[in-house]
């Protein structure tokens, strides 16, 4: 059964993103929406098992959020998406590393 995950990281500041809010989306719709741990990860997985099902995702990282409420003055990302198509019955990894003004993202293990 696949599974899909993510967590976010700080490179501005060396750290987790902890308190960052992620949306997932199928299809346009809010299939999942968390909050990072002390980790920067969520508690569980967003989708698993018969819920993860194949076609296209989103996840929005509410970044500009994140940064301003560790007292950034004046971030230059907001809302970072990162769309990827997903296979049935496979687990899928997608970690955020982002800054103020830089992101990147990878299928992770």
């Amino acid at each position: 059964m696949g599974k899909l995950t993510t967590h976010v990281l700080d490179t501005a500041h060396g750290r987790p993103a902890a308190g960052m809010g992620v949306s997932l989306r199928r299809d346009g719709k809010v299939v999942a929406s968390v909050v990072t741990n002390a980790d920067g990860r969520c508690e569980g997985p967003l989708l698993e098992g018969e819920e993860l099902v194949a076609g296209t995702y989103e996840l929005q990282f509410q970044v500009r959020e994140y940064f301003t409420g560790i007292g950034v003055a004046s971030p230059f990302l907001d809302v970072v998406p990162v769309r990827f198509r997903v296979e049935a019955g496979h687990s899928y990894h997608v970690p955020l590393v982002c800054s103020p003004f830089a992101y990147s993202t990878y299928r992770g293990s």
